[in-house]
């Protein structure tokens, strides 16, 4: 650096030591010894892709965990003095490292410090800063033993798997294992200078992001004390008023919401479940129904799961029938279960659709009488894992194959390689396989009244052909899949879009040509909706999981990212929600009053549950009173509540999008929420 600028340097980053007003500072000793996380048994990382946890163990707050699903952090003390401990060695590095943030967005031009104790010389530890999100940020390391370096990770990856760092600076410095090293981060504007004991050891700039979160990491055992944020006293003013401006913008935006209002609330005692629930019209009435299916873990924890026991309960808490014990035990899972609601013999009447002890069932809706069930097919003799003669089954979707203008014909999955088509009298009409993924998505693209579908990344005709697959050009399985025209140009062509784990967003044409692929994380819980009223078109909404969770992205019909934020720590199913009936639709979170909410198309928290007790664990959108609005449910294993809106519509005409269909449900789906209006008519009195 020239002497001129890095005197310039050195008197900006000397102001910072001037009047310094703490931000934040913590030196752990609040928190109770032992980890920060208790991990829930089998169900321990898969359980907040689609639930909601406040944590796992020991409240955190203001801190957080962003890598919920890893119990890397521990505390304790070391002569009386207290620390933080990340206690795992990461064999994942490359990828992705654990984290421990505190701060708000628009923290800027602060300095932070920790002192820092590597208890490994293979990996790195150190101070995180300017944090965007958990694939966005910035990093002082100590790293190898004998480097000191700042590094700013990047949203995109180029590499299969490969987080994407840019190296900033670096320099040599030796250190143990023995000792605690104070490392010190000053930022001004661009400007970044980092100190190890008071000494400056390295100087940049990068403009990638000027502001964010402070906190620590490290993908080796290390230790931390003493953490600390400091800002100059006119910067700390600056952050405040900004903060204050932010929260003020929220409270309008809120404001002109309809608010949530207590329906219907009933317990579900001892037969309650998570995210496991179907909702349908059961008992003929008009009216929807819950399906609530507990379910017993076998073998592993996600793929050989059986029902156990199925509570058809009216939206008044009336069981209508069980069928199995009840037992508060089998009421978590992390994987589909198939069971469905639907009217498969098109004479009015539901049945519910199950696949359970190795046999497809189907059942009276009304009663959970037997109607009629088949043997599910052999387990291939091929598979490496088959511990059963026949398959237990994974998911249910309905077709419409053979053009009967009705989803009459049934596909049931195992977890992630084969698939087979039945008719509505279960005899088995063919079968395929694949790189599967989780979902189906069937839609009529040539227009002769028979549904093509996609599964996994592949494209299958009404007659069980493959049109195309690109199963073997990526690397992990879809997530979410769906296609469809969202470009609002009725002439433009039928795109197929895929969430692919950690291959991250992709968008294909009809022949199967990749015309998109962009590496976000582990991108999952797609949802396609009007989310902005200025985007052409409708938008997809996106969440990732493993490695990098709670990371929203919201995408163009192009697949051109508009916005991305870290909202929250775990991933959600993102369903749309019509909730002022006006055009433009808001994404669910969760119903945790501080952490969950809805979400607009630029990632605001524009609606608040109010805090009166309600259950946050699992959540479900629908139209349930008659107003095309929508009301969420919420519930626990306990217990059921309602919301709907807290004022009428008044309006003369009301926003009725066509959803994909409640038969059709799946904790991977893609939902769809297309565009649809209608007299608002005497239900927007409600």
């Amino acid at each position: 650096m020239p002497a001129m600028r890095r005197g310039i340097f050195a008197v900006i980053f000397v102001c910072l030591t001037v009047s310094p007003a703490d931000l934040f500072k913590d030196d752990f000793s609040r928190f109770p010894a032992g980890k920060l996380s208790a991990p829930v048994g089998e169900l321990n990382a898969a359980i907040q892709e689609y639930h909601y946890l406040p944590h796992r163990g020991v409240p955190t707050w203001p801190w957080a965990n962003p890598i919920v699903h890893n119990d890397s952090w521990v505390v304790s003390d070391e002569d009386g003095k207290p620390y933080l401990e990340q206690h795992l060695f990461n064999a994942e590095a490359g990828r992705w490292a654990p984290l421990f943030i505190t701060g708000d967005p628009e923290w800027f031009d602060y300095a932070v410090e920790a002192r820092v104790r590597p208890l490994s010389l293979s990996g790195k530890a150190g101070l995180v800063f300017r944090y965007h999100t958990n694939r966005h940020h910035f990093a002082f390391v100590l790293t190898g033993g004998n480097t000191a370096k700042i590094a700013v990770q990047l949203p995109v990856e180029t590499r299969f798997r490969i987080a994407e760092w840019r190296d900033l600076a670096a320099a040599r410095f030796e250190y143990t294992t023995d000792s605690y090293y104070l490392l010190r981060v000053e930022n001004r504007g661009a400007r970044i200078a980092a100190f190890i004991d008071g000494r400056r050891i390295l100087e940049t700039e990068s403009t990638e992001t000027l502001k964010g979160k402070a906190g620590v990491t490290a993908d080796v055992p290390a230790r931390f004390m003493d953490f600390r944020v400091e800002a100059p006293d006119d910067v700390a003013r600056q952050i405040r008023a900004r903060i204050e401006a932010r929260e003020r913008e929220l409270a309008r935006l809120r404001a002109e919401n309809p608010q949530p209002k207590l329906w219907k609330r009933f317990r579900t005692p001892g037969f309650g479940a998570g995210r496991n629930v179907r909702f349908g019209d059961l008992d003929g009435d008009g009216q929807a129904d819950m399906l609530i299916a507990q379910n017993i873990p076998r073998v592993r924890g996600d793929a050989f799961s059986q029902i156990s026991c199925l509570t058809a309960v009216t939206l008044d808490g009336k069981v209508l029938w069980q069928k199995g014990k009840p037992d508060p035990r089998n009421g978590l899972l992390t994987n589909d279960t198939p069971f469905q609601i639907h009217d498969l013999d098109g004479d009015g009447r539901n049945e519910v659709i199950l696949a359970q002890d190795f046999r497809i069932k189907v059942l009276e809706g009304a009663t959970g009488r037997l109607l009629r069930s088949a043997p599910m097919p052999p387990m291939r003799a091929d598979l490496r894992e088959r511990p059963y003669e026949r398959n237990c089954g994974d998911s249910i979707a309905f077709l419409d194959l053979k053009g009967a203008g009705r989803r009459s014909d049934i596909l049931i999955k195992d977890r992630y390689r084969n698939f087979w088509i039945f008719d509505r009298e279960l005899r088995l009409l063919w079968q395929g396989e694949g790189q599967l993924g989780h979902y189906p998505y069937p839609l009529d693209i040539d227009g002769d009244g028979r549904e093509e579908f996609v599964i996994g990344y592949a494209l299958w005709s009404p007659e069980g052909k493959q049109a195309w697959s690109r199963d073997r050009d990526y690397r992990d399985h879809t997530d979410g899949i769906v296609m469809g025209n969202f470009s609002g140009d009725p002439r433009a062509p039928i795109r197929v879009y895929a969430t692919g784990s950690d291959e991250g967003f992709l968008m294909f044409d009809l022949a199967g040509r990749t015309m998109k692929h962009l590496r976000i994380g582990h991108a999952q819980s797609p949802s396609v909706a009007k989310y902005r009223a200025d985007v052409p078109g409708l938008q997809m909404m996106v969440s990732n999981f493993w490695r990098n969770p709670g990371i929203v992205t919201l995408l163009d019909a192009d697949g051109n990212i508009l916005a991305q934020e870290e909202p929250v720590h775990h991933a959600s199913p993102l369903l749309p929600v019509n909730w002022r009936g006006d055009g433009v639709e808001f994404a669910m979170l969760s119903a945790n009053v501080r952490e969950g909410g809805l979400i607009d198309g630029h990632l605001r928290r524009v609606v608040m549950f109010p805090d009166d007790g309600h259950p946050d664990l699992a959540y479900y959108v629908g139209d349930f009173t008659g107003d095309p609005r929508d009301e969420i449910v919420v519930w626990n294993t306990e217990e059921v509540w309602i919301y709907t809106q807290s004022q009428p519509f008044t309006g003369a005409r009301i926003y009725a999008p066509v959803r994909t269909p409640d038969y059709n449900e799946s904790n991977y789906r893609t939902t769809v929420s297309l565009p649809a209006w209608r007299d608002a008519g005497p239900e927007r009195r409600r």
